[in-house]
């Protein structure tokens, strides 16, 4: 929302300006977003010991030579591909035979 006031510029001028009232969307803050190297305890499937940092789990996995991977179930359903519409590509060649037949050319 803006509202518009008089404000004097200090030279005996007055200027009709327009004032910010609405409330920033940011954070006065310089880094609002931290994403934290804690979290809650949690089972290595490489050595089963429990650990409550990332960088540690990462580390023992790296060390290891393995990849962490996600639990997302989306990464094993097989892509759709698009429907081939065969009866569109045979109608396509079909003209494209006839027009060649009928002796069009492509002029280069």
């Amino acid at each position: 929302m803006s509202l518009y006031s008089w404000i004097d510029t200090g030279d005996g001028r007055q200027v009709y300006r327009k004032i910010e009232t609405a409330k920033p969307k940011r954070s006065h803050l310089p880094a609002p977003m931290v994403n934290s190297d804690t979290m809650s305890e949690v089972q290595s499937m490489l050595d089963g010991k429990m650990y409550t940092s990332k960088s540690a789990l990462r580390a023992t996995y790296r060390a290891a030579g393995v990849e962490e991977v996600g639990n997302d179930p989306a990464r094993f359903r097989r892509r759709e591909r698009p429907k081939v519409d065969r009866k569109a590509i045979k109608d396509t060649v079909q003209k494209a035979k006839a027009r060649f037949d009928r002796g069009e050319r492509v002029a280069r």
